[in-house]
């Protein structure tokens, strides 16, 4: 029997008006599982709305109170994890303590949030003229719209709203359709931890909840991550309309070895950055450009790894004797997308090393699997290059130089994650400053960057200026306002009169 997963709006479910619903599936059986609810502009209204009536007075809630919301929230989130981790990979497909890694992740933001009150401090410079001081302040935005991609349910939309929550702001979350249970789930959540009803709301849907998000007077600010092409789109659309705008979008992330480096090191490295979680996310690493001699004795290390990997139902009652190391793709029209890369790969003259389009998974045969692709030999100009194949698809480069392999990332159009294993410190701190990218690994392959930093890409990886959580979230959920004061002294009351010039500071 499927359920039914509707929107949810001052403080509980909310079925909407709209006939229209996607199927969400299993995909480690191929089974339909529940049916979403997609908003009909009406829906979508009545949401934002929602929102917008919670607002004012979430804005004006003391920072005390509103720390001690999120504070409460992270207690809840930590003590039932495995329940929102069952959801994502029922939905989702990754592996059970691959979801648990992903609100991990996305708690650390949680308690960032936490602490926010310091972030939120203002400045005062009194006695800047005679009798007049300044101070500045920093101040909510109001109702803001966070776009998340399918691959993190949780850890995406948690980039995003525990700081637009501690600044004073309501949010609306927009999830992926394709496993949009996780968001309901949150939003229940957040509601047990003491946040006031349409402070945090949850609009389903496909384009249309989307453009009304972009569209709408009420949303002063979208967060978004997803592909290039639609963060383009909803930069751009958003942007039309007035707002502030954080669109993250693809990658193709590199990571380089050098000949000194440590090959074993390497090649668990890669193996494990390039299929974890099915290949499913923006940081993994999809091209490993083999410097000089390396390419052959470092192949052969990854291959021999790769066909180790066990790939099967991710559930964490599926396998008694251990758990699955990568699940299903999302869907079946992805998994076919990215088989369909291998076989351009292939056709092009790339050699295939390790083939996953033939896996025996562990599992239901309905499930959406795909194994572990090696390439070797792959060149610029191939499409399994040139494109973001957001799959268990990993490619190797041969350069003769380490010119070469900056020249090689500088080149591509994204600029979002890249990664330099070596021993040689001296190349390491020249390799932080030759490439255009936006977070870059030493001996560390996913560079995600803990919370207190930012997280976000260059080039066609970002549109926008401003990266996720840490200061610059902060920045983005708040506005700055300076007041410029004089309190009249009654024992040294100035004389007044006319002055019609520019005031001056004396």
């Amino acid at each position: 029997m499927t359920t039914t997963i509707a929107h949810w709006a001052a403080g509980e479910p909310f079925a909407g008006t709209s006939d229209r619903y996607a199927d969400v599936t299993n995909p480690a059986t191929g089974e339909v599982t529940g049916r979403v609810a997609l908003a009909s502009a009406e829906d979508a209204a009545h949401v934002i709305a929602a929102a917008d009536a919670a607002a004012s007075a979430w804005g004006r809630t003391s920072l005390a109170r509103r720390t001690q919301v999120v504070f409460a929230f992270r207690e809840l989130l930590n003590a039932r994890k495995d329940e929102l981790a069952a959801l994502i990979t029922a939905e989702h497909g990754k592996v059970h303590s691959d979801a648990l890694g992903e609100i991990a992740r996305g708690q650390e933001v949680v308690e960032f949030a936490c602490g926010i009150s310091h972030l939120l401090k203002g400045g005062q410079s009194p006695q800047v003229s005679t009798g007049i001081d300044v101070h500045s302040r920093r101040e909510p935005l109001g109702v803001v719209g966070i776009i998340s991609p399918f691959n993190f349910p949780a850890m995406v939309p948690m980039w995003f709203f525990p700081v637009a929550i501690a600044a004073g702001n309501a949010v609306v979350l927009k999830p992926s359709e394709k496993d949009p249970s996780a968001s309901l789930w949150l939003a229940a959540l957040w509601k047990e931890a003491g946040l006031p009803d349409g402070v945090f709301t949850v609009l389903q849907g496909d384009k249309v909840a989307v453009d009304a998000l972009l569209e709408s007077p009420v949303v002063q600010a979208i967060s978004f991550v997803g592909s290039t092409p639609i963060a383009e789109y909803v930069y751009e659309t958003a942007s039309r309309h007035g707002k502030r705008v954080q669109a993250l979008g693809g990658a193709k992330n590199h990571m380089v070895v050098l000949p000194d480096a440590d090959l074993d090191i390497a090649a668990d490295a890669a193996v494990n950055a390039g299929y974890g979680s099915a290949g499913e996310r923006c940081m993994a690493v999809s091209v490993l450009v083999a410097v000089g001699e390396v390419a052959d004795d470092l192949v052969a290390r990854i291959a021999d790894r790769t066909r180790t990997i066990l790939v099967g139902d991710g559930s964490a009652e599926a396998g008694a004797e251990r758990e699955a190391d990568m699940g299903p793709l999302v869907t079946k029209a992805h998994r076919d997308k990215v088989a369909s890369f291998i076989d351009s790969g292939e056709q092009a003259g790339a050699k295939v090393v390790v083939d996953g389009r033939d896996v025996a998974a562990r599992g239901a045969a309905g499930g959406f699997y795909l194994g572990p692709t090696l390439f070797d030999h792959v060149t610029p100009e191939m499409e399994v290059y040139r494109e973001e194949i957001f799959g268990p698809v990993l490619s190797v480069v041969r350069v003769d130089t380490y010119d070469e392999a900056v020249a090689l990332i500088n080149a591509n159009q994204y600029g979002n994650g890249t990664a330099i294993f070596t021993n040689d410190g001296g190349a390491a701190r020249r390799f932080e400053s030759d490439v255009t990218v936006g977070m870059i690994g030493v001996n560390v392959p996913v560079p995600v960057p803990v919370a207190y930093y930012s997280f976000g890409g260059w080039k066609k990886s970002l549109f926008g200026d401003t990266h996720a959580h840490g200061v610059e979230g902060v920045h983005f959920f708040t506005r700055g306002k300076v007041v410029t004061s004089r309190w009249i002294d009654p024992a040294n009351r100035p004389t007044g009169g006319l002055e019609l010039g520019f005031p001056r500071n004396d």
